[in-house]
């Protein structure tokens, strides 16, 4: 399923920092590229947050011991953030140049 966003600030605060999503809003265009990476930075923060939070809830289910597929999610979580992360130091390559 395809997420669409109505807003540019819909797509940052739900953590959509990829510039080619973002380029499709008209608005962005118009943003100078210290903004276009000020809301990317802003975007990756978000989805960090995101998926910090989703550790953390399933970190804290009742009887985790007894669910050993629970696991499997945590491990799927941190790999996202480790790709979070990658990404983020690319993003901030390409911006910085």
């Amino acid at each position: 399923m395809k997420t669409v966003f109505k807003t540019l600030e819909q797509a940052i605060e739900a953590g959509e920092y990829h510039p080619e999503v973002l380029a499709t809003f008209e608005e962005w265009d118009e943003l100078s590229r210290i903004m276009q990476f000020h809301l990317i930075r802003k975007a990756l923060d978000n989805r960090r947050r995101d998926l910090v939070s989703q550790y953390a809830e399933v970190s804290n289910v009742l009887d985790f011991s007894k669910k050993p597929q629970l696991q499997f999610v945590l491990e799927n979580i941190q790999r996202s953030i480790k790709e979070l992360e990658a990404e983020r130091e690319r993003l901030y390559v390409e911006y910085s140049s």
